[in-house]
């Protein structure tokens, strides 16, 4: 076996196929054996904290990281294979497909280490694995070579060689645009036809007297039901490509037994649903474009608003091409669409009727966006306050403690990437430290209104508001509060109800903090562990649709979902090489 690994300055090493119990004290037990380790991260989703199913160990020096594996991978942790790669951050050089080549028809027997075992004689591999799912392998796999040489060698020496008895094919891997741009120019010359509705009395001698006039034929197929009815379509294969070309031509839409028929190239089912797709795509891009600054998202519409009370509404501003209540049967879900003939129209309309009360609610009203740009939006506001927050100095980050699994190791004899290695790992741990601080200011919001309604509040008889607070470094001093008289206790009074008057009415810089101290409780019953990070990355939408948000369970509901799927696409992107 060629073991010589190549040199990563970082002597990190990927291991996939983990359990999902398996934790990063398991993996150092297992691999400390080798060599000092410098850290240990098991991959979570940011969520539920559950493993993504794979990790990255960093050992103080390569050739320890290199020992490892060799002598460890494919190992069994909890039942389960691991399967040990170097790290290979760089996205280039993973899909570049250098190296990599491609391996079907094989055995069900063979696993990643007989695959492994099979074609490390041809040089080092990047990585290997066989393609699986619950029943088992699929008969197909990958292997990445570490040069465009040793994949060479390996494809002439195996493609049609017999592995367990069956004879595999070995080539060089080919993206999917290759494929499909390879696939085209082989349906360019067709000769399979496909011929359907020409009825139930047709069988395949009458097909083939029919399509036999423009050449001849290899097979003529009429398909049939269980019953052995014809099904009302077959199929031609002709010798020649140019007699199926002029069948398809000339006989595509003539009517055959009554029946205008359709006859075409004969397409994989694949084939066909990529055509689909691709017919779908175009229609929905055009529709975007059609509609791109014309239509209006409207909500927070009152009850009794239906379709012509909306349009009324927007009439002033332009011609309305459509205007739509969206109702769940005969009610009203509280929300619709305005679309005008022009972008200036739907513009000026923006900017009249959004806050404007229509019966008994103030609207919203802004240019209507699809989920995916909502949630680009969302996430390019969330990583830049990420951004600010990673420039922001505080005391807590000496003690702050990384999720992941650090060591503290001799810093003598450090191999030369040491540096960048640490400087990587102060990254991820800065990175979840501006995570803690987000949550840790939206708690005190909260705790701050807390303190203000049980001991400060000047509406409660008997009590003196005291709005002077002392800080330490990192704790608030308990607060001084005036005792109540003792004919009753003190009652905890929550916060009463945010009208969009009373918004407007308080000082601009004050009326995110409102807001949030009403939103955190309730985002809280709902995610206590992401409360203050999902409060603060809603805190920067429009004021007007967060008041809607604290009248709509089902709006608020709907932010939070797309928050969530915000920060777990984050961290798909921070943690996750391809493999």
């Amino acid at each position: 076996m060629n073991s010589s690994g190549p040199a990563y300055p970082l002597a990190s090493l990927y291991v996939g196929d983990l359990h999902a119990d398996v934790t990063e004290a398991m993996l150092y037990q297992k691999f400390s054996p080798a060599g000092p380790i410098m850290s240990i991260r098991v991959c979570r989703d940011i969520i539920t904290r559950r493993s993504l199913g794979y990790a990255y160990i960093n050992f103080q020096q390569p050739a320890d990281a290199e020992c490892a594996l060799d002598t460890m991978n494919y190992d069994v942790i909890k039942g389960r294979p691991i399967r040990i790669m170097w790290s290979q951050r760089d996205p280039g050089l993973r899909k570049s497909g250098v190296g990599n080549i491609f391996i079907k028809n094989m055995d069900e027997s063979i696993d990643n280490k007989a695959l492994y075992d099979t074609f490390s004689a041809f040089g080092n591999i990047l990585s290997c694995k066989v393609v699986c799912d619950e029943k088992g392998s699929k008969g197909y796999g990958f292997v990445h070579f570490e040069t465009h040489e040793a994949a060479n060698r390996a494809i002439d020496t195996m493609n049609g060689m017999l592995l367990n008895d069956r004879k595999v094919f070995v080539g060089h891997f080919k993206s999917r645009k290759e494929r499909e741009v390879e696939f085209g120019t082989k349906a360019m010359k067709f000769t399979n036809v496909y011929i359907k509705n020409f009825g139930e009395d047709y069988n395949d001698e009458k097909l083939k007297e029919v399509f036999s006039a423009f050449g001849r034929t290899l097979s003529v197929r009429v398909m049939k039901d269980e019953r052995g009815r014809s099904r009302g379509f077959g199929f031609v294969n002709y010798a020649n490509h140019e007699d199926a070309q002029k069948a398809v031509s000339e006989m595509n839409g003539k009517e055959i037994n009554g029946k205008m028929v359709y006859v075409g190239r004969a397409q994989k089912r694949l084939e066909r649903q990529g055509e689909l797709k691709r017919k779908f795509d175009q229609i929905k891009q055009d529709r975007i474009q059609r509609y791109q600054g014309v239509n209006l998202y409207v909500k927070n519409l009152d009850d009794s608003i239906d379709d012509e009370r909306l349009r009324k509404e927007f009439a002033p501003y332009g011609t309305i091409t459509s205007a739509k209540v969206m109702t769940d049967g005969s009610q009203s879900k509280g929300f619709g669409f305005v679309c005008f003939s022009s972008p200036e129209e739907a513009t000026k309309a923006v900017t009249e009727m959004n806050g404007r009360i229509v019966a008994t609610k103030p609207l919203y009203v802004a240019l209507a966006q699809r989920r995916e740009e909502r949630k680009a939006i969302l996430t390019n506001k969330y990583m830049q306050r990420l951004a600010t927050l990673r420039t922001m100095t505080s005391p807590i980050i000496d003690s702050y403690q990384q999720t992941g699994y650090y060591m503290t190791v001799p810093q003598t004899g450090l191999h030369p990437g040491s540096t960048h290695r640490q400087l990587h790992a102060q990254d991820e741990y800065v990175q979840d430290l501006c995570q803690h601080i987000l949550s840790c200011a939206i708690t005190w919001m909260v705790a701050s209104d807390m303190c203000n309604t049980v001991g400060g509040r000047t509406d409660m008889p008997g009590v003196t508001r005291n709005s002077q607070y002392k800080y330490s470094s990192a704790v608030r001093n308990a607060q001084q509060v005036v005792p109540a008289p003792v004919m009753e206790p003190p009652v905890h009074i929550g916060p009463e109800p945010l009208t969009a008057s009373m918004l407007a009415a308080a000082p601009l810089m004050d009326q995110k903090q409102l807001l949030g101290e009403r939103l955190y409780p309730m985002i809280h019953a709902l995610h206590p562990n992401l409360a203050g990070k999902i409060t603060g990355m809603l805190l920067e939408i429009d004021n007007s649709e967060l008041l809607h948000m604290l009248e709509s369970p089902e709006s608020l509901h709907s932010k939070v979902d797309e928050a969530i799927a915000v920060l777990q696409a984050h961290q798909v992107k921070e943690c996750s090489p391809t493999k």
